[in-house]
């Protein structure tokens, strides 16, 4: 197929690359025209300089961005990729995005006769390099099968949420949760290790037992206990997705007093740490809370 693919941060490349190597021809566009070039470099695909380009004859466009005011512009701005893009064609809204904002995009792209799902995924770099991604999509089942193919190179899960907007929501509150598991781990390892025990060994014991999530398994031994948090999430994205999951919960009257304090903490986090952390510097702000370390100084 004809991809525009405009987003080539952490996640975006890899699955750029992907879809290039599939065979896919990919017209890249990034803010920062460094990153462009170097995925048109490694791909072989066509350089852009505008989303406008990126959207110009392509059977799809995937959006790959920080939040839903950049997509908007992407898509609606000046040099907007919409207005160049053929009837029929499909907008993929792959960012962690406003559920509501979602559902009004949509409704402007269906006025031009495009149709527009939101394809929010999980996973983490890793998972996007080997293309086993978790993809929720919201929108119209005859969409996606149209789209399937191209989800297929990036995910392992093809997971149909509902209407359009739907994928968006739920991906804040999957991140909510992954939010709550880290966060409550922490504080196990650290209550743990002041009563004696190994971080290493109650990650180990966590993982085979009940206390097993996502960050047990994939982030404590590789990112926290490692020194280097370098998972490729932003603490500012996680506090984004989850000021957007508590802005569902108000909008559905849904208490909810453990993710608040949970969301509060991360916003917290984001703060003390400042701009331009991964996410898995949580740990440092717990860290402080407790007054101990769990990384041995070497």
């Amino acid at each position: 197929m004809r991809i525009g693919f405009v987003g080539l941060g952490s996640m975006g490349a890899p699955m750029a690359e992907r879809l290039a190597v599939a065979g896919h021809r990919l017209v890249v566009v990034d803010a920062d025209p460094a990153a462009a070039e170097r995925v048109a470099a490694a791909t072989g695909a066509r350089l852009g300089k505008t989303p406008r380009e990126a959207g110009e004859a392509c059977d799809l466009l995937i959006t790959m961005l920080p939040d839903s005011a950049v997509v908007e512009e992407v898509l609606f701005g000046s040099d907007g990729a919409v207005a160049a893009m053929p009837a029929r064609s499909v907008v993929v809204e792959m960012s962690s995005g406003v559920p509501s904002a979602t559902v009004a995009m949509a409704a402007r792209t269906a006025e031009l006769w495009i149709d527009m799902i939101d394809a929010p995924v999980s996973g983490g770099v890793p998972r996007a390099r080997t293309g086993e991604l978790t993809i929720m999509v919201g929108g119209p089942e005859s969409v996606l099968e149209r789209v399937r193919p191209v989800l297929d190179v990036l995910g392992a899960g093809v997971r149909h949420t509902g209407d359009v907007g739907s994928a968006h929501a739920m991906k804040a509150l999957n991140n909510l949760a992954s939010a709550g598991g880290f966060l409550i781990g922490l504080e196990v390892l650290l209550i743990g290790k002041r009563f004696g025990l190994a971080p290493e060994t109650v990650v180990e014991v966590l993982d085979s037992s009940t206390g097993m999530t996502n960050s047990t398994r994939r982030k404590f031994r590789q990112f926290v206990l490692s020194g280097t948090y370098d998972s490729g999430f932003g603490l500012d994205l996680m506090v984004k997705d989850l000021a957007i999951a508590m802005g569902i919960a108000r909008d559905t009257s849904t208490s909810a007093p453990f993710s608040a304090l949970c969301a509060e903490l991360w916003t917290a986090a984001a703060r003390v740490t400042g701009p331009g952390h991964d996410h898995t510097e949580m740990a440092r702000f717990s860290e402080l809370l407790a007054g101990d370390t769990l990384v041995r100084a070497d």
